[in-house]
């Protein structure tokens, strides 16, 4: 599915229907520019359905027909968020190009007091995708579709995190409820926990009250479906590393699993976040993960005020933590050698901000060793086990 517009082609206004989509739960609102109708403000607020979708299409080349104008091509687009990319496939099945627009890079109306509604974004979206099927890539940033395949796989490695995040939650409220006892030392991911819990007693030495026991053993019913659920993730998930045909996602988890410091979690989470994707360069995908830099330079100003964090929370995260953890066992790599170089002499502070400018070119460093080959410098490989 195309991403970039073809710079060899010239957009025929004459023959080409442009429209913006403005989604929402309860109705979609279609901003359209129609061949024969160039002045005309042709907006439509439909049913949430393919079929009215299809059916206001088709009511634009009724009056595109009535313009004495042929519709030969209908360019599409919508604002990437809690929909997916199921419309964008749909329409693209039906001959409709479809591009995707990252929200955050779309240029608002910066009063205070702006106007907005459903008919003004899809209006907005609109005159955004013209500037940019114009050749005006900065405009804005267009998300790249993913195949189907790709994004169920990216499913059970986000399911293992809400299922960790679940069981960390479920740890807390448990010593919560025993810390009210003057219960301590009682760790519920041990597998003695039912045991321990029958052996526990309240600070007065007197056993659990009836309620609080019979809550902490309802609470511990969940952990354990929740630990049952997070192995049989980790089992799908380190298949992978036994694979003896994997696919390109498969090859490129396994080939990051080769280097010291990074695991099959953080392998996974790369590839299937990031990896499996198409960039233009480095500086795309930092942009991707929220690791750009946004710098604040108007006259005599000049700041810095961090990264942009508009790309994959789950991505930056993992990159951060492996920042760390290459540090520790990758020490004689290029890139913890340039970190040590301007953050060694500093304070905690300014090594915590330095650890994320660690993190974005270590990102780079791998994307390039998974699609070219290229071993970041310095780098260790795993011992052959």
């Amino acid at each position: 599915m195309p991403q970039t517009p073809d710079i060899f082609s010239v957009l025929e206004y004459d023959r080409t229907l442009v429209l913006a989509i403005e989604l929402s739960s309860k109705c979609w609102v279609v901003a359209a520019q129609v061949p024969g109708l160039p002045h005309a403000k042709a907006k439509r607020t439909v049913k949430p359905t393919v079929e009215a979708l299809m059916a206001a299409i088709d009511g634009y080349r009724s009056r595109a027909a009535a313009a004495g104008r042929i519709v030969e091509r209908v360019i599409a687009t919508y604002e990437a968020g809690w929909s997916g990319f199921w419309l964008a496939r749909w329409l693209a099945r039906r001959g409709i190009e479809t591009y995707v627009i990252q929200p955050s890079s779309v240029p608002v109306d910066r009063r205070a007091r702006r106007a907005k509604s459903d008919g003004i974004d899809a209006e907005l979206l609109l005159r955004t995708l013209l500037a940019w099927l114009r050749g005006e890539p900065r405009v804005c940033s267009m998300v790249p579709i993913p195949s189907e395949a790709d994004e169920d796989a990216r499913r059970s490695i986000r399911e293992r995190t809400e299922l960790v995040a679940e069981r960390v939650s479920l740890v807390n409220r448990i010593g919560a409820v025993l810390a009210t006892l003057g219960v301590q030392g009682y760790d519920p991911l041990r597998r003695d926990r039912r045991q321990r819990l029958d052996a526990s007693c309240t600070a007065l030495g007197n056993p659990l009250p009836t309620n609080a026991r019979a809550k902490i053993a309802r609470m511990l019913d969940r952990l354990e479906l929740l630990l049952q659920q997070i192995a049989e993730l980790d089992r799908q998930r380190d298949a992978v590393l036994e694979d003896d045909a994997p696919d390109k996602a498969g090859e490129m988890i396994q080939q990051l699993a080769t280097l010291r410091g990074i695991g099959v979690q953080s392998a996974t989470v790369l590839v299937r976040e990031a990896f499996v994707r198409d960039f233009a360069n480095g500086k795309a995908l930092g942009s991707y993960a929220g690791l750009s830099a946004t710098p604040y330079s108007s006259g005599s100003v000049n700041r810095e005020q961090g990264i942009g964090k508009a790309g994959t929370r789950r991505l930056r995260t993992v990159m951060v933590e492996l920042a760390w953890l290459w540090q520790r066992y990758q020490p004689d790599s290029a890139n913890v050698r340039w970190y040590r170089e301007r953050a060694g002499t500093t304070g905690t502070r300014m090594r915590k901000v330095m650890v994320v400018a660690l993190a974005r070119k270590l990102l780079i460093s791998l994307w390039r060793f998974v699609t070219q080959g290229l071993v970041p410098d310095g780098a260790v490989m795993k011992p052959a086990s």
